[in-house]
């Protein structure tokens, strides 16, 4: 019979086995463990005893384990040994290190506190106040950066479980996101096309002429070099950085004389545009079209729009933007389509037979 002493109608302490605690509603056992004068607690995930009694062995086990000689490291100093293993993009890393470097402003003390000390409700608390009314995106990349810190931490067994585990990512918004129709999109090649006194007016406007028919993000474009560009079987070698992947695109009809006139003259190692991006251009044209102001990606929304509306499936689609998720993503993302298209789509929804068609006899 098993030894247990009632603390209340629902929990049950286990005798002779220190912290180790029932839950009567599930039948389920939780550790509750002080060690170096802080409670640990943890769900074992059983309602077997024996077994109960194994896990919390090894979470004691575990919680010997961790360094005493880093017992008192500052949060402060977990944070700039987490600063110093960053790696990717200059923009990613410069949005890392301006969370690292609020905290290491705003947080009272962060340089002394043990981060052993250190609650969830802290990092909630923290979070609220300086990320509250920031998007969703804002937030849920500052407590990106806390919780690979500290979970560095644990594995370097300053600590035994992060105090940022069970803080959950706010769900992001999805809204409509605005797209330039076929006909916006020309108008505005034009227009950048036609400001005589810029000097980088035909450069501007040919790389948002390219993306917008090619269907590619900016730095994709940017990066292409003449030898990526088979014009004789039509293909063009695309790479892309956010994933460190590459793929091939066809020439479509629509953007080969572009292509052409881009590989005119150039080395095999040459890049097709000399400069990187074409905002300041795109954000003109805008502004005196009285257009809403587009972006690079704007241009990308409406290719793949386009490409939808004009009959492409969408696994082909997928494909043209490197993606391998079968269409996945893009049926996501493109569940609508602009409503002059889902208007005419809805026209065939009739009850009455098109004329075109030939009804089948029963003897045919």
């Amino acid at each position: 019979m098993l030894s247990l002493m009632a603390l209340n109608n629902v929990w049950t302490r286990i005798k002779r086995e220190h912290g180790l605690y029932r839950y009567n509603p599930s039948g389920h056992y939780f550790a509750r463990v002080r060690f170096r004068g802080k409670l640990y607690r943890r769900k074992l995930g059983t309602d077997d005893l024996a077994l109960a009694r194994r896990k919390l062995r090894t979470f004691k086990d575990d919680l010997e384990r961790t360094d005493a000689s880093k017992g008192n490291t500052s949060f402060g100093k977990a944070l700039d040994d987490y600063a110093g293993t960053l790696t990717g993009s200059d923009s990613t890393l410069e949005k890392k290190r301006a969370t690292i470097a609020k905290l290491k402003a705003t947080w009272f003390g962060i340089d002394s506190l043990p981060l052993r000390t250190v609650k969830p409700s802290h990092v909630a608390t923290w979070l609220a106040k300086h990320y509250g009314d920031q998007s969703a995106s804002y937030y849920n990349a500052a407590l990106t950066v806390i919780r690979d810190a500290l979970d560095m931490a644990v594995a370097d067994r300053i600590i035994l479980e992060s105090p940022a585990k069970g803080l959950t990512y706010r769900k992001r918004s999805k809204p409509i996101r605005l797209t330039p129709t076929f006909e916006q999109f020309q108008s505005i090649v034009a227009d950048i096309r036609a400001q005589r006194f810029n000097r980088e007016a035909e450069l501007s406007g040919d790389f948002i002429e390219f993306l917008g028919l090619a269907g590619l993000g900016q730095a994709e474009g940017a990066a292409i070099k003449r030898c990526d560009v088979d014009l004789k079987s039509g293909r063009i070698i695309v790479y892309r950085h956010k994933t460190d992947t590459g793929f091939v695109i066809p020439i479509y009809p629509q953007v080969r004389p572009l292509v052409e006139k881009l590989c005119n003259g150039k080395k095999p190692n040459e890049r097709l545009f000399p400069i990187n991006e074409a905002r300041k251009a795109l954000a003109n044209a805008c502004k005196r079209l009285e257009l809403p102001q587009f972006t690079h990606r704007s241009l990308r929304r409406m290719f793949i729009t386009r490409a939808i509306e004009l009959g492409a499936d969408v696994k082909t689609i997928a494909k043209w933007q490197g993606h391998r998720d079968g269409g996945k993503l893009i049926l996501q993302t493109y569940s609508h389509v602009r409503s002059e298209h889902s208007d005419r789509m809805a026209l065939l929804m009739s009850t009455e037979q098109p004329q075109n068609v030939i009804p089948l006899t029963a003897n045919a």
